[in-house]
Formats: structure tokens, C-alpha cells, sequence
């Protein structure tokens, strides 16, 4: 098979010529004979509850010390599962499903009862993004994933506005410094999918270390015209000229097409498996994203006591779409119950309009600097302080065609010629917007003694949003001041844990957040006589190790009040204030590793989510569920080394009924879909894996584009793959 692009060629040549030649070059100290053990993946590696981590708190507490709810997913067992993007990955994670579709880029998720960029916040590295119009669109590739923390619940206090449901933070693979390591793979599969990457990464001298790491994905997709492509780079390095002084310089990039796929319409309301693989875009549709974030970090260990880091950053994103996005069935009657009532066709055929072509041009520079104090107060008692500064300036230009002629037309539901766009206005620079972000923090653990720890935080966070119209419509464009708008916000969280043995934990939480106005970045001048949407938590809790660190067990339950929210269920659509709504619920988790090979990984959720006090118009919605919130999750993976040399994996997904409308007239049905791996080590450091996806070929919605448009799950699907680890 021909590769597409260069980029495929050269990370090929990197797999297949590199890899082999950089195994050769380790000593036998470094790999000796070594065990399957390193190509099969076991064990839940580095998500013990004891190991120290950063997402939950900024002091650096392990999950069974932090008074909250936080999941770690592996990397190695991301790639072992197959998962194929960072969103499929962390959906996985107690509580948490995805709420993707082009329109956000495909990452959004939903969480504790909340969905979208404006509640459940994405970072990577413990950095914030600023979605421009709820859009993120990186990282997408789970070959750079090193782990995925997902933070349950209100993380204002530690991250800033917009993460009421919680946060997720991405951390990238990181240079070892110890010995080189050296992997790769290549696979093929159903769709004609195609996948190659490779990393190394190791010390050069005493002080400096590497890590540099490639991917490329293609496939023809399950649907029409469903082509998808995408590369990813990445490359770190570490200098570390003493024990206490480490700098670190990171460069990432990745390059997406998406498949250019918007949802399937229903058909009297149900789901036809005969339009299953039809796609209603035109055949020149199209969506690129591209993104690109460098930092340069510093952390400094002055003494025992004092711990300085400073991470400054740069991330741009552009993204470019232009497509036939609304698609509904013309019922017997003429109504369309996608919303567009006054269609004039006859019955039977598929309505499509809403032509949209938007470009998103935006960079972010930022910093972020702390100072972390351990002091001794008294026997047995200590406490740990961290305070420090967030500093962001955002910059977009927000170019669309809105207003274009709409181009309608009715179609064949099964036979039709998708045509081209005709765009008659253009796509223009519109308007433009600088945002800027001045907060400080502060984080504090008081522990008294080896049971009882108090664990407190606030944050002020200072927001300017200035934005000027551009028209594009004269021969040289003009700017006219359209807004200034400020925000200020104050969160705060106070928590105690009670651990009666080192490997058991009970904690209690009290915890504040704020979510943006829609989009902080594309503020509008019908949102400035609003204040932003505020929030709380109650949150209660265990955590627990057992059976020698072989086992580990979460639960908790919750409560969370969402105040004075506006909401904008499409582009066009008029904003709309709740003034409250609410969830409740109970979340676990549980993982073993068991005798003769057998581990098992599970979780649930529990919730009901509601409008407490929502009116629109004359309507009320008050108890209705929110839109895109599942009130019932689970994942269940079970795995099995039966021998040093062959491995089998089977995972459950299962998700509840959702709602995509308010007035919870259009339902999306729960579905849940079983994947299957089974992996055979050739040698000690390469495996052939066969992953299946979706084993008994369901018929399911990821999400919904409109009332009755569903974004349709990946069918059955086989694909087979080459990996080595040196």
C-alpha cells in the first residue's frame, strides 16, 4: 500500500530502520534478557492510589491523601486496550462519557452530570486550553499519552473558570532517564485503516535526556466519503545540570483531517440500519485542525523545604471546516423535526441545509509559576503550603460565512448525489477578540498527625474580554470596538481526610466553581449584562489499597448546584438563562490483580441530573434532564495472561439514555458495546496484537447534532498490529 504523505513515509522509515538500530545500543545492564512482561502489559503500572500525583492537588498528594474523586488511566494500557484517540481513552474513566462531535472537535465529555468545554475543562500538562466557540482539538493521539488524570468534580480552585464537572489532564510521554527505550507499531485493519508509530528516548550524557515520538493514522472511514488522516510530533528534552535543577523543553504538534461525518438522521424518529453508512455532507466537504504547543519548564529544589516551578507556554490552534452540517426527515406532513418546520418538498426525502464554513485562528501564551513551603510545626504535626500566579493572553480571529444562502435540498434517503458546497458569500475574518487571564492560587495541607489531614485552597481569578468587529465586505476590512468586558471570580475549597491505616482513606469536601458564559474567548455583546454561571460541590468519600497493593477500591457520592447558567444550544439559537440545575450521585471503582493472570478493571456511575428552575419563554423545563447527560455508566475490563506469551483483554462500555433537547422529547437510547484484544509476544520485545472493536456490531449514538441527528458509533471492526519494545 502507498503511503499518503511524506509524513507516513518518514514515520515508517523511523519503525522499521531506527527502532532496531537504537535497540542495538543498549547494554545488557540497561535490557537483559528481560521478560514478556515488557511488551505485554500488566499490572496497573502507575495507577496506585499511594503514588504521588499533581492533578488532584498542586502539593503533589497521592489520590488515597487528596479529599476528592481522581482517576488515572495508564498509557501503556490505553495502547494495549486500542483505543485510538485521547477521547475514546478517557471516556473510560468513572463517570465520564463522550460528548463528541465535530462541531467541539471531537473531545467534549460529560461529567457528573455537566457536558461540554465549558464545564469539563481539558488540560495537558496541568495547562489549561481556552476553547474558541467550545472547540478543542488537542491532543488527539494516544501514542503521546504517558497518563490520563481525570479530576471529578469543581477543580476552579486548582485550574480556573470552567470545570463545575471536572477536569482532565493529559500528560505527555516523558524522557526516560535512565536507560534508551525504544518502541513502535504498525497495524492495519477493517476500513482500511492504517496506523504507524514509533518513539525512542533515553539519556545522551550525565545531565541531558531525550524523547522524541511520531504517529500517523489513516482509514476510509464507516460512512460515505468518510476518509480521515492525521500525524502527530512530538519531542522533549531534559537537562539537569544538578539533583535539585531540572529544565525542560517540549515541542508537540499535531495535523487532523476528520472524517467529514455530522451525524445520521432519523428516520419517523428511529434509527434505519439501511442509511447506517450514508453520509449527508457534500463531497467537498471538509475539516482540518492544527495545533501546536511548546513550553519551556523549570523546576528548582532550592532546599528540602522549598520547591520553585515555572512552566511558560505558547499553543496555537487553527481549524478550518465548510460543510453541509443539518440533515431530517421530511415526515408525511412536510415538518422536518430537526427544526426547519416550513420545509416545502415532498414527503420521504432528507432535508439538508445549514452550509457553514468558520475559521478559527487563535494563539495562547501563558505562565504559570509556583512556590511550594514544607515546614514541621510541632511532633507529628506539619503543614504545606503552595502559592503561585496564572498568566494567559489569548488571541483569536473568528472568520465565517453566516448569512450565506443556506443551499437547501431534499435528497433520496439511500440514493442521492451529495453535490458540492456553493458558497456565494465567502468565508471572512468577522471579528476578533483578545482575552486576558491574571489569577493567583494557593493550596494548604495541615496534618495532624499520621490519621487526619485538612486540605484547603482558594483562587482570584481576574478576566478582560475585549472584541472588535471586523468588516470584511469593503475592499480594504475595517475594525470597530464592539466590547469590554471584566470578570472577576473568587473559589475556594476546604477538605479533610481520615486515613485510620496508611492504605485506607475517608475524606469530605466542600468545593466552589465558575463556568464561562458559553465560550469565554467568542464573548458576544448579548452576553455583557450576564455575571458568570456559579457553582458548589458536597462530596463524600473512601479510598482504599488491599491485598498487598494488588487491589484498589473507590466510591463516592455527591451533590452539585450550578447557578445562573446561560446556555446556546446551536450558533444561531437565542441564549438562554437557567437559573439552576443540579446532580446527585454516586460513582465507584474498583481494580484487582489476580492469581494465574487475571486482572480486572471496573467502574460506574449513578446520577440524576435535573432543571431545578429553567424557563424559556413561557415554557418551564424545571425537572426535566439536561440534554447530552447519561444517568447511568459502567466500564468492566477483564483481562487474562494466560501464558508469558499470550494475553486476552475484553471491556465493556455501557451507557445510559440521554436526552438531546430540553424539553426531553427526543431520546437517544443507552447502548452498551464490547471490545476484544488478544495479544501474542513473538519474543520478549514484540507482540502481534488483534484488536476488535464493537464485537457484536451495535448500532449506537456517540452524541446527537440536532434533535434527531445521531453521531454513529464505529461497527464492527478488526484490526491487526504489529509492536516491539526494546
Amino acid at each position: 500500500m502507498s503511503f499518503p504523505s511524506p509524513y507516513a513515509a518518514f514515520a515508517a522509515s523511523l519503525l522499521v530502520t531506527v527502532l532496531p538500530s537504537l535497540a542495538s545500543a543498549q547494554t545488557g545492564e540497561d535490557r537483559s534478557a528481560g521478560s514478556t512482561d515488557d511488551i505485554l502489559v500488566t499490572g496497573r503500572r502507575q495507577v496506585d492510589l499511594t503514588v504521588p500525583n499533581s492533578t488532584g492537588s498542586r502539593l503533589n498528594l497521592s489520590p488515597l491523601e487528596t479529599p476528592a474523586t481522581l482517576s488515572t488511566i495508564d498509557g501503556n494500557t490505553i495502547r494495549a486496550r486500542g483505543d485510538v484517540s485521547v477521547n475514546e481513552a478517557t471516556s473510560r474513566a468513572p463517570g465520564i462519557t463522550s460528548v463528541a462531535n465535530l462541531g467541539n472537535g471531537g473531545t467534549a465529555l460529560a461529567a457528573r452530570g455537566f457536558s461540554g468545554q465549558g464545564s469539563v475543562l481539558q488540560l495537558i500538562d496541568g495547562i489549561r486550553f481556552f476553547p474558541a466557540a467550545g472547540t478543542i482539538t488537542f491532543p488527539s493521539d494516544p501514542w503521546m499519552v504517558e497518563r490520563i488524570d481525570v479530576l471529578s468534580g469543581p477543580a476552579a480552585v486548582l485550574y480556573g473558570q470552567g470545570a463545575l464537572g471536572g477536569a482532565v489532564n493529559v500528560l505527555m510521554r516523558k524522557p526516560n532517564t535512565r536507560h534508551t527505550d525504544v518502541d513502535g507499531e504498525i497495524g492495519y485493519g477493517s476500513q482500511d485503516s492504517f496506523h504507524v508509530a514509533a518513539g525512542a528516548g533515553g539519556p545522551l550524557d550525565e545531565h541531558l535526556s531525550y524523547r522524541v515520538d511520531g504517529s500517523y493514522r489513516r482509514s476510509d472511514g464507516y460512512v460515505d466519503r468518510g476518509q480521515s488522516r492525521s500525524y502527530a510530533l512530538s519531542g522533549t528534552f531534559r537537562w539537569a545540570p544538578t539533583d535539585r535543577l531540572v529544565v525542560t523543553v517540549r515541542d508537540d504538534y499535531g495535523n487532523q483531517n476528520p472524517m467529514r461525518y455530522f451525524g445520521t438522521p432519523l428516520i419517523d424518529g428511529r434509527l434505519d440500519h439501511d442509511n447506517r453508512d450514508r453520509n449527508y455532507n457534500t463531497r467537498d466537504g471538509h475539516v482540518r485542525y492544527r495545533d501546536n504547543r511548546t513550553s519551556l519548564q523549570v523546576d528548582w529544589q532550592p532546599s528540602e523545604t522549598i520547591t520553585i516551578s515555572n512552566q511558560a507556554y505558547r499553543l496555537t490552534s487553527k481549524r478550518a471546516w465548510l460543510n453541509l452540517e443539518s440533515y431530517c426527515w421530511v415526515a408525511a406532513d412536510g415538518f422536518c423535526p430537526n427544526g426547519a418546520n416550513d420545509v416545502r418538498a415532498t414527503p420521504g426525502g432528507i432535508y439538508r441545509t445549514d452550509m457553514t464554513g468558520i475559521v478559527h485562528d487563535q494563539t495562547q501564551w501563558g505562565d504559570q509559576g509556583s512556590v511550594t513551603l514544607k515546614t514541621r510545626i510541632a511532633d507529628g504535626v506539619t503543614n504545606d503550603v503552595v502559592a503561585g500566579f496564572d498568566a494567559n493572553l489569548v488571541k483569536l480571529t473568528y472568520s465565517h460565512n453566516f448569512g450565506a444562502d443556506p443551499q437547501v435540498s431534499v435528497v433520496d434517503p439511500f440514493v442521492f448525489d451529495p453535490g458540492v458546497i456553493v458558497d456565494t458569500q465567502g468565508i471572512a475574518p468577522r471579528y476578533r477578540t483578545r482575552t486576558n487571564e491574571y489569577a493567583i492560587f494557593a493550596e494548604d495541607r495541615l496534618k495532624l498527625g499520621e490519621h487526619v489531614s485538612i486540605v484547603g485552597g482558594i483562587r482570584y481569578e481576574r478576566d478582560r474580554i475585549r472584541r472588535w468587529t471586523i468588516d470584511s465586505t469593503v475592499a480594504v476590512p475595517t475594525e470597530s470596538f464592539a466590547l469590554d468586558k471584566r470578570l472577576g471570580n473568587t473559589t475556594w475549597r476546604v477538605g479533610t481526610v481520615y486515613q485510620p491505616v496508611p492504605t485506607v482513606s475517608f475524606y469530605a469536601q466542600y468545593a466552589t466553581g465558575v463556568d464561562p458564559l458559553g465560550t469565554l474567548t467568542t464573548y458576544t455583546t448579548g452576553q455583557v449584562q450576564f455575571s458568570n454561571a456559579k457553582g458548589d460541590q458536597v462530596e463524600a468519600g473512601a479510598k482504599a489499597v488491599f491485598l498487598g497493593g494488588r487491589g484498589t477500591a473507590t466510591i463516592a457520592a455527591y451533590r452539585i448546584v450550578k447557578k445562573g447558567l446561560l446556555s446556546q444550544l446551536t450558533p444561531t439559537s437565542p441564549i438562554e438563562q437557567v437559573g439552576q440545575r443540579s446532580a446527585k450521585g454516586i460513582e465507584a471503582a474498583v481494580s484487582l490483580d489476580l492469581p494465574a493472570g487475571f486482572g480486572i478493571d471496573a467502574n460506574g456511575s449513578v446520577l440524576a441530573a435535573q432543571f431545578d428552575d429553567f424557563v424559556s419563554g413561557e415554557r418551564s423545563f424545571a425537572g426535566n434532564t439536561p440534554p447530552d447527560v447519561p444517568e447511568t455508566t459502567a466500564n468492566l475490563w477483564l483481562s487474562w495472561t494466560a501464558t508469558p506469551a499470550v494475553q486476552a483483554r475484553a471491556g465493556l462500555r455501557y451507557v445510559g439514555r440521554r436526552f438531546s433537547d430540553n424539553a426531553n422529547v427526543f431520546r437517544i437510547p443507552g447502548y452498551a458495546t464490547v471490545d476484544a484484544t488478544l495479544s501474542y509476544a513473538v519474543t520478549p520485545r514484540v507482540a502481534i496484537d488483534v484488536h476488535v472493536y464493537n464485537l457484536f456490531d451495535k448500532d449506537y449514538a456517540i452524541n446527537s447534532y440536532g434533535a434527531q441527528q445521531w453521531v454513529l458509533g464505529r461497527p464492527r471492526s478488526l484490526d491487526v498490529s504489529l509492536r516491539a519494545g526494546f
